[in-house]
């Protein structure tokens, strides 16, 4: 489905994974990072909500890299 980073303030590392689409938005999986300890939950985001957020860059996707063959 897609990982993706958000924007967020100072050396956080908080993020935003799509578990599942419904039909009018995503069922969504946030980590935060605080002060060391991570706060998990789960949400729900609108098609529209979403696609905005991606276009103003509040998040951003974590693309995969591949395993280099040596």
């Amino acid at each position: 489905m897609g990982t993706y980073t958000l924007k967020s303030i100072g050396k956080s590392t908080d993020y935003m994974t799509i578990m599942n689409e419904i039909d009018d938005g995503y069922v969504v999986k946030i980590v935060r990072d605080r002060d060391g300890y991570s706060e998990i939950k789960t949400d729900f985001i609108s098609h529209s909500l979403f696609d905005s957020c991606v276009r103003t860059g509040y998040l951003t996707k974590i693309e995969e890299t591949a395993a280099v063959n040596a």
